[in-house]
């Protein structure tokens, strides 16, 4: 062996030692080159086809597919659904949208209280003297095998006269259950028959004169009435709030159009208020000075 061959081998064992070669010892010369040269990362690195047969081992990424969608599928409804959508329809328009500034229903009820208080009133006018009126309201029964009542307004006439009230009855049969309502009741009259004794069919109401008493008790009963009708509106006003809050709950208006709406119930009250007490101090002013 040759002292250049010599060499050459043991060159090529250092090589293989310090680089971790694995090149061969045939052709060592002209390997010698290629191995030295060739860096470790590409002399480790695996084939082209060892990578693409390992992708489509781990799940075939090697031609990746796009992404797909399906639709989603409901449920199948039964029997009480479609009943259900066939039936909110016709509920939606049933419903009436609601309107938190339409006071009508509360304008009707105080309108009602103010037409109760003027009838109240009308009863007690002409400063404390009778009222005609309220014979005519007066309950009578005309047979007494029954406990039906009739207004006295029903069966006779109530003619005013000065400081005289005549009644005029229909029939005669009515005469006896009028008379007696009349002496029943709490104004403390006593009906006369008509001293010419022309008409049977006439009765006779002498109404005394008004008493500072009298005068006192028809303004202590306006009072009454105006308080009652004061309570009236009262009661107005706390249905129309029930409504607004009930829209609050369920946030069926928006809280700036309550808000307006609480202003405006609160001036349309306080009107209906203004205008009970002017009614009842015109008819307590009338009382006093009769």
């Amino acid at each position: 062996m040759s002292l250049d061959r010599v060499v050459q081998r043991s060159v090529a064992q250092v090589f293989r030692l310090s680089r971790g070669t694995t090149c061969s010892d045939k052709a060592i010369v002209g390997s010698r080159t290629r191995c030295l040269s060739q860096p470790s990362y590409e002399r480790h690195r695996p084939s082209r086809a060892s990578t693409s047969q390992g992708l489509r081992r781990i799940g075939g990424f090697e031609s990746a597919r796009p992404f797909t969608t399906t639709q989603c599928f409901l449920k199948k409804g039964g029997k009480a659904t479609r009943e259900e959508k066939q039936a909110s329809p016709s509920k939606a328009k049933d419903t009436p949208s609601e309107d938190p500034h339409d006071f009508a229903n509360l304008e009707a009820d105080i309108t009602s209280t103010i037409e109760r208080l003027k009838n109240d009133l009308s009863k007690l006018r002409a400063g404390g003297r009778f009222n005609p009126e309220v014979v005519e309201n007066m309950r009578v029964q005309p047979d007494k095998s029954s406990t039906q009542t009739v207004k006295l307004s029903d069966l006779a006439q109530v003619i005013p006269k000065g400081r005289t009230v005549q009644i005029l009855v229909g029939e005669k049969d009515h005469l006896k259950p009028i008379t007696t309502s009349i002496q029943s009741s709490a104004l403390s009259l006593t009906p006369q028959p008509d001293p010419t004794g022309t008409n049977p069919l006439l009765l006779i109401i002498n109404i005394p004169p008004p008493t500072a008493e009298s005068r006192r008790a028809a303004v202590t009963e306006a009072t009454k009435a105006g308080e009652k009708a004061s309570t009236g509106v009262r009661d107005a006003r706390g249905k129309q709030q029930k409504k607004l809050r009930a829209m609050q709950v369920s946030k069926s208006a928006r809280p700036d159009d309550l808000k307006k709406a609480g202003d405006k119930m609160g001036k349309v009250v306080e009107k209906g208020q203004a205008e009970v007490k002017r009614i009842v101090d015109g008819a307590r002013k009338v009382l006093e000075a009769g």
